[in-house]
């Protein structure tokens, strides 16, 4: 299982970062079929902090900061999460 989080206040670049997640989320699962990811966004900022990120957006995976004031692209993104389901398979 993939819990992707998507940090930031709901901007733009917050968007983008969710679109390009969930667009990685479906090229994973394409590839393991019985995966589940779950793309979630939080808008907290005491959140942000918990996780030490001092530049929106961020991206967390499975509770790991993987990006922070960029907007990384779809298929980096699957690769950070393709990278996470071997290592824990």
């Amino acid at each position: 299982m993939l819990v992707v989080k998507v940090l930031g206040p709901g901007c733009k670049n917050c968007e983008r970062l969710e679109m390009h997640a969930v667009q990685a989320a479906d090229q994973v699962r394409i590839e393991n079929p019985n995966l589940e990811v779950t793309v979630e966004k939080v808008t907290d900022v005491n959140a942000f902090l918990d996780y030490g990120l001092l530049k929106t957006p961020g991206l967390v995976i499975n509770e790991k900061l993987v990006s922070s004031g960029r907007i990384p692209s779809q298929s980096q993104i699957a690769g950070w999460m393709e990278e996470v389901v071997s290592s824990e398979g």
